[in-house]
């Protein structure tokens, strides 16, 4: 009975799909080519008989008409009651299954979409419209409509079909994580995030072509409300893009190229290289308005520094290095550190991108120097010292023209018959084909030619000359007045660097800037034609007149057979400077630097400036720190082995410092070294030095004191060969480890001290005194007490040498008790862990 009822039982065919207009469907022109090849299986389809075909699909076999249509009935019935009872916003319509395809859920719940219900006047408006259309379309085309449709039939399917427009046009995966947002907790929300960001970059770095539509998906989860996925949306994206990028830069594609028909292949290349674009595109676009939130700022730098540095090659490089060479003056270090580092790295690797991001780099950081009136930090122009010049860059192409040979004249006056018509147009044909493939190469290789990249080092320099220039002029300009800056180096906190780096490229400079580059420096050096004249409260610091004198030289000398100059005004300036210089001020290495490049470099000098200056340098040694004054000693020692005369100056008897000279007594306060009359003076400083609690500047003046027992021709034994910046970054470096160390003074030694207190004694008392003494006795008394000084002086130095070694072997004692204590500490830790 079971098996009989089923048998009998009705089963109600689905509900047909809605009937679609003519005038919507849309044939393609492969539906056409298909029934044209085709024509046996399009007649078939055509002789179907769709009334018998409607009666088996609406009607159920075997049963009677009238008790089929009842059953359908029912069922339209329960279903509309269903839908009245399901609550539901006024809005929101529900979509028929047949109609619109479901959603499945997380939970494994089959979900039907539903859809907006459009507003009444709208609705009204659309109809309007449409039947507006329809009736202007019937009296225009009814030729070609058939007879047997109707007004009524239209206003049916216009109020059940709903048009495909209504549905929205959302992201799935948007909807199901609005949907489950709701229900998990932010923990496992931010879990589920992670794994899905995870799983979207491996999948695009594992094939990147049929994963490419991804990229939509990361760029969607970078706009989540929460501040760490958008993190890790930018890092996924970030490492997503360095692999993926190509070697080339995607151009656009003309309209000819567009309308060409093309292979799936070139389709799907077409394709990939498209979405990528506008996703890198959107990502850059993203970058920038996060770099300007604070809690985004470092994430974002980073990103723009790192691709910047992976593909200088591709598409909107111009947007990348808009910002970072912007964020080159930033307050923030982590940042600033980021972006020089990455335009340090596009100066080095020009090979990435053939040179031309160098130029643009260069360019927009002259822009900005520009805009903010040459007040940035000091890495901003800093950076340009990385830059690479060929070394025969200045040089002229017309001097390599006149070297080519020529042609002989006999060959050149000689008839040559003319080639046929055939013949040019092979040969245009080959140089046209030559052309071609030259240009593809120079499109596929990243190698420049010779000429172009001359160019673009021209270019480049320029621009470079340009931006050092302005600022050299801005400080002229401003070295009047003391201006307060926010970044280092004062009010003009772009000298130091430009200064550095018209040094390092001043063999490039053209020399019709020399002469006004040199009294331009003159006057920033702060020197004066009237001797006595001071420039009142120069804006400038020692360590940046100082730079003016190093780079004044280097430029005459690069450019020494064109350029006819009188550099004694930096002398002057030097030797002035030298008594302005305080170490807690002011750059030490700057100072060894100039006494490098002035003195030491230089050839023999006049007799009495090298007097003034050693001299000047024996005082100065005295009283700064031992990396100064050993720089000072060696540049001293330097200058008396050019200029034999001047080892009068360390005699100490009565023939010392006889010379004749223009100025019969020492001035040590003159401004001009010529003036100061240093002949007539020992140095008597460096008796004083011998006594330096360094033992490399002791041993320096005691080197030096030993030159005037030497003939003229001999020199004593040098002791390093280091020039004086050398000696002056050994010694600043490390040197403080290898003194001995001193024991501390207590209390009663300081009062013991303090109680012996010199007595002064007026002049009455010393003319009444009976002083007179003999010459020999004298003598005598001297020898001696030198000789008592000499030995105290080699005690003092073994003493130091004894404690020296006295505590290196005491820490190394204490260092193998502190061995042999944590082996047996682990050995102890090891038998408590075995037990």
């Amino acid at each position: 009975m079971g098996k009989s009822s089923k048998k009998n039982k009705v089963i109600l065919a689905p509900p047909l799909p809605p009937e679609v207009d003519e005038d919507e469907i849309v044939i393609s022109d492969d539906d056409v080519d298909f029934v044209k090849n085709n024509p046996v299986q399009a007649r078939n389809i055509a002789g179907l008989d769709n009334k018998a075909i409607d009666k088996v699909v609406t009607r159920v076999a075997d049963h009677d008409d009238d008790k089929v249509e009842l059953l359908y009935e029912e069922r339209e019935r329960k279903r509309r009651a269903a839908a009245a009872l399901k609550p539901r916003n006024n809005d929101d319509i529900e979509v028929d299954p047949v109609d619109a395809l479901p959603v499945k859920t997380l939970d494994g719940k089959v979900v039907y979409r539903p859809a907006k219900k459009a507003r009444s006047g709208d609705e009204a408006n659309g109809v309007k419209s449409r039947s507006e259309d329809k009736g202007a379309g019937a009296t225009q085309g009814s030729q070609k409509e058939p007879k047997g449709r109707s007004n009524k039939k239209e206003d049916s399917k216009l109020q059940n079909v709903q048009s495909p427009t209504e549905v929205p046009k959302e992201n799935l995966h948007s909807v199901v994580l609005e949907e489950v947002k709701e229900e998990l907790p932010s923990d496992e929300l931010f879990e589920k995030k992670k794994a899905q960001l995870a799983e979207l970059g491996t999948a695009l770095l594992e094939d990147p072509e049929s994963n490419i539509r991804s990229l939509n998906d990361l760029l969607i989860l970078c706009n989540d409300m929460d501040q760490k996925v958008v993190k890790l949306g930018i890092m996924s994206l970030l490492a997503v893009f360095r692999d993926i990028i190509p070697s080339y830069r995607i151009r656009q594609l003309t309209e000819k190229e567009l309308a060409v028909e093309v292979s799936k292949e070139v389709k799907k290349t077409r394709y990939y290289e498209y979405t990528l674009i506008r996703s890198y595109k959107a990502y850059l676009q993203k970058l920038i308005a996060l770099e300007k939130q604070p809690y985004f700022y470092l994430v974002a730098v980073r990103c723009l520094c790192s691709l910047l540095d992976a593909a200088p090659h591709f598409n909107f490089r111009e947007s990348l290095l808009a910002s970072v060479v912007k964020n080159l003056s930033s307050s923030n270090d982590v940042a600033r550190k980021l972006c020089c580092e990455a335009i340090r790295s596009l100066f080095r690797n020009e090979g990435k991108h053939r040179g031309e991001a160098t130029i643009e780099a260069v360019r927009l950081i002259a822009a900005h120097v520009k805009l903010h009136d040459c007040q940035l930090h000091p890495d901003s122009i800093e950076v340009c010292l990385s830059l690479k010049f060929d070394e025969d860059l200045g040089k002229d192409d017309s001097k390599e023209d006149k070297l080519k040979p020529k042609k002989n004249k006999r060959y050149q006056n000689r008839d040559v018959t003319k080639p046929s018509e055939k013949k040019k147009i092979k040969k245009e044909m080959l140089s046209k084909a030559r052309q071609e493939v030259r240009a593809d190469l120079r499109a596929v290789s990243f190698t420049l030619d010779p000429k172009e990249k001359k160019m673009i080092q021209r270019e480049t320099l320029a621009a470079l000359f340009e931006t050092y220039f302005r600022i050299l002029k801005h400080s002229m300009n401003t070295s009047r007045y003391k201006a307060t800056s926010v970044f280092p180096g004062g009010s003009h906190p772009l000298l130091a660097p430009c200064l550095e780096g018209l040094g390092k490229f001043s063999h490039l400079i053209d020399l019709d800037f020399m002469s006004e580059l040199i009294a331009c420096l003159k006057k920033l050096s702060g020197y004066t034609d009237h001797q006595g004249e001071i420039l009142p409260d120069n804006a400038l610091s020692v360590s940046e007149r100082l730079q003016c004198c190093i780079v004044a030289f280097k430029v005459w000398r690069s450019n020494l057979e064109a350029l006819n100059v009188d550099l004694q005004d930096f002398f002057v300036q030097l030797y002035n400077l030298i008594l302005e210089y305080r170490p807690d001020r002011d750059h030490g290495e700057v100072l060894a630097d100039a006494l490098k490049t002035l003195l030491w470099e230089g050839k023999q000098q006049d007799m009495l400036r090298a007097a003034a200056f050693i001299k000047r340098l024996a005082t100065f040694s005295l009283s700064f720190g031992y990396a100064e004054a050993i720089s000072a000693l060696i540049t001293l020692k330097h200058l008396l082995q050019k200029n034999t005369k001047c080892r009068n100056m360390l005699e100490n008897d009565a023939g010392g410092g006889s010379l004749s000279s223009l100025v019969a007594k020492y001035d040590p306060e003159a401004k001009d070294p010529y003036l100061s009359g240093a002949l007539a003076t020992v140095l008597w400083e460096l008796s004083l030095l011998q006594k330096h609690y360094d033992p490399s500047v002791s041993g320096m003046a005691s080197n030096v004191l030993s030159m005037a027992n030497l003939n003229a021709t001999q020199n004593p034994v040098q002791l390093s060969s280091a020039n004086p910046l050398e000696a002056y970054k050994d010694l600043s470096m490390g040197q403080e480890l290898s003194k001995p160390a001193g024991k501390v003074l207590t209390l009663k030694c300081k009062r013991k001290r303090r109680s012996k207190e010199f007595v002064a004694i007026s002049l009455d008392v010393l003319q009444k005194a009976d002083c007179t003494v003999g010459e020999d006795e004298l003598r005598e008394k001297l020898q001696s007490h030198f000789a008592v000084l000499r030995g105290i002086s080699e005690n003092e130095r073994l003493r130091a040498e004894l404690n020296h070694t006295l505590s290196s072997i005491n820490m190394y004692k204490e260092y193998k008790k502190q061995k042999k204590q944590s082996k047996k500490s682990r050995i102890g830790r090891k038998k408590v862990t075995r037990a």
